[in-house]
């Protein structure tokens, strides 16, 4: 039988914990190169919890995974409408995927924008990114292929999005 995960608001003296995490799942994943300016941002956790609400998955005390989830009016929402939620930087250590973590934490996201009377969630996410592909699939997430973008040269991000 799986832990259970519990999803809470991050507190700050786990930032940097979340900010290593997430590199470590971007860059040593293969997703990002550790070259990349994008790195500084991933390590930035306080800054996402000041601009976002920053969410941690907890499996028996730790830390296992976080996602930063983006009301309308977040800095960090890149292509939301002013009637959608966002999320960005779900990352899971790989000893904790395939146990609910991710699911848990994108759950965590739909209803928040519920809550919120919102009409949507939306993402971003680079078309390497499979395992989490397969997620939103099975969330019920769409492709949303006329929302594709590039933040830099030579980096396509594909979207998804959920509607109610």
């Amino acid at each position: 039988m799986p832990e259970p995960v519990i999803v809470r608001t991050a507190r700050p003296d786990e930032y940097d914990l979340i900010g290593a995490l997430t590199v470590e799942v971007y860059v040593h994943s293969g997703l990002v190169s550790p070259e990349s300016s994008y790195v500084a941002k991933l390590a930035d956790a306080a800054d996402r919890a000041a601009k976002t609400e920053l969410l941690v998955a907890d499996v028996r005390g730790e830390v296992a995974g976080a996602v930063a989830y983006c009301p309308p009016g977040s800095p960090y929402a890149e292509l939301a409408a002013p009637d959608e939620a966002e999320f960005r930087m779900l990352a899971v250590l790989a000893k904790a995927r395939g146990h609910g973590a991710g699911r848990a934490l994108v759950a965590a996201c739909v209803d928040r924008a519920r809550a919120a009377g919102l009409c949507g969630l939306r993402l971003s996410t680079q078309a390497n990114m499979t395992d989490a592909h397969r997620l939103y699939d099975r969330m019920g997430f769409a492709r949303t292929p006329d929302r594709d973008w590039s933040p830099v040269p030579g980096l396509r991000l594909i979207t998804y999005a959920l509607t109610w």
